[in-house]
């Protein structure tokens, strides 16, 4: 079902939200609505809400102009001005402070955005694709999310399961991650492990996965460093 609405909405630059647990995938969706967009030959740029202080936040996302605050000695652009053409991936938006919410709906809805210090506003053509690991409609009911913003934003939302809810997905993962992942690669490039054995494959089919598919790749890659021969067995995972 997932699959199916992010062909429909790719080639279009409609606005996007990712919702769902950490670890459930939400930027590698992102970047493969761009890819599969038309605006895949420009840049996709990543802005993690929650890992930059609150005073930084405005000048990353919009700019400043120099000596518009102290420290600021020369002009520099925006993530917004950066990701002209492109997309711009707001990570962990939930994280963001509720005072930069209507300047970020001001971008949104005007499509402009003006450096921290300027009166001069500059034109941006970006798509914008957000993600959280909480839940946006519950942040508007306590207060701590804008409600105007939460409908710019939700233009399609997409919620990804978390891995204990899609457990058939867990061995194509893996047959996944053997196959394509450096680690698991010799020095002809061939791949190292072949596959599971069918008990360990019960036992990652039967675990929660709290971590998701985040998870899922940390286990793999220490099973394939653990294994002595060509398949991972029970005893190359960890005991949980």
């Amino acid at each position: 079902e997932i699959f199916g609405i992010l062909e429909k909405i790719a080639p279009t630059g409609v606005t996007v939200v990712i919702e769902g647990e950490t670890g459930t995938g939400k930027e590698v969706v992102a970047q493969t609505i761009h890819q599969a967009s038309k605006r895949s030959e420009k840049p996709f740029t990543v802005f993690d809400c929650g890992a930059v202080p609150d005073s930084l936040i405005e000048s990353e996302l919009f700019g400043h102009e120099k000596g518009s605050f102290t420290g600021a000695i020369m002009s520099r652009q925006g993530l917004f001005e950066m990701a002209q053409g492109g997309t711009i991936f707001l990570d962990e938006l939930g994280e963001l402070n509720i005072d930069l919410q209507p300047k970020l709906l001001r971008v949104l809805e005007q499509r402009e955005v003006r450096r921290v210090g300027s009166n001069k506003p500059v034109k941006v053509d970006v798509r914008v694709i957000a993600a959280t690991n909480r839940n946006l409609e519950d942040e508007v009911k306590a207060g701590r999310f804008r409600e105007d913003l939460f409908y710019r934003l939700s233009v399609v939302r997409i919620i990804l399961p978390p891995l204990r809810e899609r457990k058939e997905d867990i061995p194509l993962l893996i047959k996944h991650f053997l196959r394509t992942a450096s680690y698991n690669k010799n020095d002809s490039g061939d791949q190292k492990i072949k596959g599971v054995t069918r008990d360990s494959m019960d036992a990652l089919v039967n675990y929660r996965w709290p971590g998701n598919v985040r998870e899922l790749v940390n286990v793999v890659e220490r099973a394939c460093s653990f294994a002595d021969e060509d398949i991972i067995r029970l005893h190359d995972l960890p005991e949980h």
